[in-house]
């Protein structure tokens, strides 16, 4: 079926979808555009609630699990260069690592969440129940190890891989461990090497594990307190998302990064096309909807347009970066929900839906 064109952008449109800071409830929020179908900036509410200041085109943000299109992307670099392989198992790049029972998992399984790894278990699972509590573990400070012993330690696979998909951050953990061991580098140095460096991504980096801030000028993040407060939310240890969520960046960055990822300017053709590439038919979500995550991105489509890209959320951070694949349009977001909940979304429905009708 043939894709509907592209409407004109209507920047009234656009301004209007993040100007609702009610629905849902945040404290501000940018959208960029870019792409042959035209080019907009805009903002809406504060970046920091307590001086009133505006949000500014190269205010660092906490991008969430957008990391996970960085990682997809170093990993297929190490692929290209020989030294991973899509088709080798976990197993041989971090050995005795998983359980001796579990099954091979592939590095493509880890990258398209067709891996079948269980869920995290334990009584070092933290009370994130009110945000009274999510606040109180703002400075934990966790290892991969740790992360991944909550996971291990549940026997059982959910499933046989490559048989379903469930996107779970513990497969990016693995992939961040395997860059690691076969470079000799932190992933998050690997990720300035290889991309942020190249492009001149000054407001992008992966924080050390112990460093819960944000340094030079950034948007805050907030969470609503169970009495309607509002507390900042921005200083918070980041190492509980190891490998699948911790980069730092900024709108104008990430939509840099997605222009160069497009148009082939990190991957040659035939890797890239792993990241616009879903899983065979069969193989559903969990849920029994359509699988809908290639390696490391994501693809929806609105009002007949289908968009690539990638979602993040930390807590007081929403962010997206999508385009079309012909590159004629890219949106990149970043807003500030005070809840962590199903009605952030909203936003970003809105940006959409003003986009492409």
């Amino acid at each position: 079926m043939p894709l509907s064109p592209l409407p004109s952008l209507s920047t009234k449109a656009l301004q209007s979808a993040i100007d609702d800071l009610e629905h849902p409830r945040a404290t501000g929020a940018q959208l960029r555009v870019g792409g042959a179908a035209g080019r907009w900036y805009g903002t809406s509410g504060v970046a920091d609630l307590r001086s009133g200041r505006s949000i500014r085109t190269g205010d660092q943000v906490r991008a969430g699990s957008i990391s996970k299109a960085f990682i997809a992307t170093v990993v297929l670099q190490l692929v290209r260069e020989g030294r991973l392989r899509l088709d080798g198992p976990v197993q041989r790049y971090l050995p005795d690592l998983l359980p001796a029972e579990y099954p091979e998992i592939r590095l493509s399984h880890l990258l398209m969440h067709t891996s079948g790894l269980p869920d995290a278990s334990g009584p070092d699972q933290p009370d994130l129940s009110t945000p009274e509590q999510i606040l109180a573990h703002r400075y934990d400070r966790l290892t991969p190890a740790r992360l991944l012993a909550r996971v291990t330690r549940t026997k059982g696979m959910k499933f046989d891989p490559g048989t379903k998909q469930e996107y779970r951050g513990t497969n990016f953990l693995l992939l961040a461990m395997v860059v690691e061991r076969v470079t000799g580098r932190a992933y998050g140095a690997e990720i300035h090497r290889r991309i942020a460096q190249p492009l001149g991504l000054t407001g992008t980096s992966v924080p050390a594990s112990d460093d819960p801030y944000l340094h030079g000028p950034h948007v805050h993040g907030y969470q609503e307190m169970s009495d309607g407060r509002l507390e900042d939310a921005t200083v918070y240890n980041q190492s509980a998302a190891y490998g699948s969520g911790e980069a730092v960046s900024t709108t104008r960055d990430l939509e840099t990064f997605l222009a160069a990822l497009f148009a082939g300017e990190l991957l040659p053709p035939s890797l890239l096309e792993h990241m616009f590439t879903l899983p065979p038919p069969e193989v559903l979500m969990v849920d029994g909807t359509p699988a809908r995550y290639s390696a490391g991105l994501q693809t929806v489509t609105v009002n007949g347009v289908t968009f690539w890209g990638k979602t993040g959320e930390r807590y007081g951070y929403n962010s997206g970066a999508f385009g079309t694949r012909d590159r004629k349009l890219r949106m990149v977001w970043s807003y500030t929900p005070v809840r962590r909940d199903a009605e952030q979304s909203r936003m970003a429905e809105r940006i959409a839906a003003a986009l492409t009708s």
